[in-house]
């Protein structure tokens, strides 16, 4: 399957997301026709992925005959899946500072998952937070309620506010409480907040698989600087976005230590989020939308 990475600046400059999300969502659909992906089909909507073992009265073999994969014909009753977006605001998430990259490459992956949603005809709300929750919409189906996530979510396409701070674990626990039918949660976050304190973290989530939720993490990272720390060898000061401190220092000097750090935090939370059953997604910004939107599908096929 082609990735199409998009300029995440022009994103920002374009600025009209249900046409963007629109046309990255048929683009990727017309590109799973050419690909070993090619099962979830347009009729992705109607029909789901055979289980072994269940009856075999709404099969489709038409559709067996066209792909050479077994596809059960889904009903109405069946497309109720709900699903909560959550996308981290927080001021580490405004980094690259020339494209604001790791907040734009969230808002449009967290559109274009909007648009499939009500596409299969499945209900999803929008929840925005840093310090506490600032945007938290009704878990609904309709255009209309999809229109205004799209625009929601347009108008984060701005500078940030200064010093916002994560609180991923405390927003986390707070939607455990109030999601009462089972869900599918996605949670698009840098984690930054829990470099230190990853503990609270899983206790958040393992208080959403207590609650039978499903949860697709995307790990929201510039590759590049962030996990490689590929910066030119000549003096750089560096800003923490969420306190304001400075450093000054040249790469070579911390390279070493601190790619260990951070490997190390990667290793960790990927462990605890295969012990918990948690979909641990890494989410480079360079990489464009296809593997997010194919994680989805793949959740999504094994939820029904």
């Amino acid at each position: 399957m082609n990735k199409r990475p998009l300029d995440l600046a022009k994103v920002r400059e374009f600025g009209n997301l249900e046409f963007l999300a629109r046309q990255m969502v048929e683009g990727f659909i017309t590109g799973l026709h050419k690909s070993p992906f090619h099962g979830f089909s347009v009729e992705f909507a109607e029909h789901r992925l055979y289980n072994t073992g269940e009856s075999t009265r709404h099969m489709d073999w038409k559709v067996f005959a066209k792909t050479d994969r077994l596809f059960v014909k889904r009903y109405e009753e069946e497309t109720n899946l709900r699903c909560h977006l959550l996308l981290d605001t927080s001021s580490s998430m405004y980094y690259p500072e020339e494209n604001y990259g790791k907040i734009t490459f969230s808002i449009m992956a967290a559109a274009c998952l909007a648009h499939l949603l009500q596409r299969q005809k499945d209900a999803v709300s929008l929840t925005t937070f840093s310090e506490e929750i600032e945007i938290q919409t009704q878990v609904k189906s309709t255009p209309s309620h999809i229109h205004k996530i799209l625009l929601e979510l347009e108008g984060l396409l701005q500078k940030p506010r200064p010093l916002r701070k994560t609180s991923v674990a405390e927003v986390i626990h707070l939607i455990a409480q109030k999601i009462h039918k089972r869900s599918l949660v996605v949670l698009f976050s840098d984690m930054f907040e829990d470099l230190e304190h990853s503990e609270e973290l899983f206790s958040a989530l393992q208080h959403l698989r207590h609650k039978m939720h499903e949860v697709l993490l995307f790990h929201v990272t510039d590759r590049r600087t962030e996990e490689e720390f590929a910066f030119e060898d000549r003096p750089y000061e560096f800003i923490d976005l969420e306190s304001g401190e400075r450093v000054k220092v040249q790469p070579h000097q911390v390279r070493d230590q601190y790619q260990e750090f951070v490997k190390k935090f990667y290793h960790d939370l990927k462990l605890k989020c295969g012990q918990y059953k948690i979909d641990f997604i890494e989410a480079d910004i360079a990489q464009g939308f296809d593997p997010i939107l194919t994680a989805y599908l793949v959740k999504h096929s094994k939820m029904r």
